[in-house]
């Protein structure tokens, strides 16, 4: 069954100077909206005791563009500064429901600033892409083509802490499921390798992290020995950043083409349910599971699931999947993770992650 689902294509885009600028001016706004929105949220619940909805707080928006102090607010499009209070509101709404902390400030010295434009704050004619306040359109880098037919309906725009611009472009699209096949897979989601499956194949696990830890330690040794507040410094923060960018692109590619891979070629595909904050704090561990990116890993295979009409199980992360034997069943009472390998008494020669991802499969089928 076709169904439409809103997805987003990311591009990267070169701005003229007065388009920098315009956009600069714009990020600066909407962190000044959105922290004095959150400043006065604060101080009235806490000196009296009342909570402030987004209507009082647009109203409050409007109050700040007439004034003296705060009248370059006109300067930019209203809609960034609206999405800002929306943003804001999201965030109560989940602290009050406990999915998250409470709203902090946001820096001016975040690494990552943005500003999101609604259908009213842009104009989209033949595959150009013109901003309020702006009079020629951004010069896009069409790495992809957009859906046929597809209509923006946001668009956020983004200069990272590499000084590289991106706008994302939110479009309705059809997606049709694949072929149902027979096919199912287990993963044990791991460090020397990044997944082991069920069938016995093990996927590397290029650690990009550490491929590129040399060059990105004389950058950070570099950006160290400046003067705080130089123009050396900001260039070489920046040399430090692409470092980082690269690292990241090149492990969110690696990913893709993993959690690709898999939804293809498996109708239901069985995972772990890793506790990933509580094992980083292992100091030995942390550097290498944050390299692997297991969190990223499951939700790509989340949504590429829903998107193709596969089946995704989240085994419970209790199961002890390393400590059953795949062949007959039988627990054994340790096994520590220098062990690799290791004999049942029924004969069975395991290799560990195999074997837990053969069990990681038999629990995710007996829950579908």
């Amino acid at each position: 069954m076709v169904q439409i689902v809103k997805r987003a294509y990311k591009y990267r885009f070169y701005p003229t100077a007065e388009q920098a600028e315009q956009l600069t001016r714009t990020f600066g706004c909407v962190r000044l909206v959105y922290n004095k929105a959150l400043e006065e949220r604060t101080r009235a619940y806490t000196q009296e005791g009342r909570g402030v909805s987004y209507v009082e707080s647009s109203a409050r928006l409007t109050e700040w563009k007439h004034s003296d102090e705060y009248d370059f607010l006109s300067q930019v499009s209203s809609v960034p500064l609206q999405q800002a209070l929306r943003h804001l509101q999201a965030a109560f709404a989940n602290f009050f429901a406990h999915r998250a902390k409470y709203p902090t400030f946001k820096s001016r010295k975040k690494s990552r600033l943005s500003a999101e434009y609604t259908r009213s704050a842009f104009r989209w004619r033949q595959g150009r892409l013109t901003l309020a306040k702006m009079d020629a359109p951004l010069e896009i880098v069409w790495s992809r083509p957009l859906p046929q037919e597809a209509e923006p309906s946001t668009v956020t725009v983004c200069r990272d802490a590499a000084g590289r611009w991106f706008v994302s472009l939110l479009v309705e699209e059809k997606m049709a499921p694949l072929p149902p096949i027979e096919a199912s897979v287990g993963v044990d989601a791991g460090i020397t390798a990044l997944v082991t499956l069920s069938t016995g194949e093990k996927i590397v696990n290029p650690r990009h992290e550490r491929a590129d830890r040399r060059r990105l330690a004389k950058a950070q040794r570099a950006l160290a020995r400046k003067q705080k507040g130089s123009g050396n410094r900001a260039k070489a923060r920046l040399r430090v950043a692409k470092v980082y960018a690269r690292i990241a692109d090149r492990r969110r590619d690696h990913l893709h083409k993993v959690t690709t891979r898999l939804v293809r070629e498996n109708q239901v595909i069985a995972v772990e349910d890793l506790t990933v904050r509580t094992m980083v704090k292992n100091r030995s561990l942390a550097r290498a599971i944050s390299d692997a990116s297991w969190r990223e890993l499951r939700g790509m295979l989340e949504y590429k699931a829903a998107w193709y009409g596969r089946t995704l199980v989240v085994v419970d992360r209790w199961f002890p999947s390393s400590k059953l034997c795949s062949a007959c069943g039988t627990p054994q009472q340790a096994m520590p993770l220098n062990v690799r390998e290791w004999t049942c008494a029924c004969g069975a020669v395991h290799d560990r992650d195999v074997n837990a991802a053969k069990n990681v499969l038999a629990a995710g089928l007996a829950e579908s």
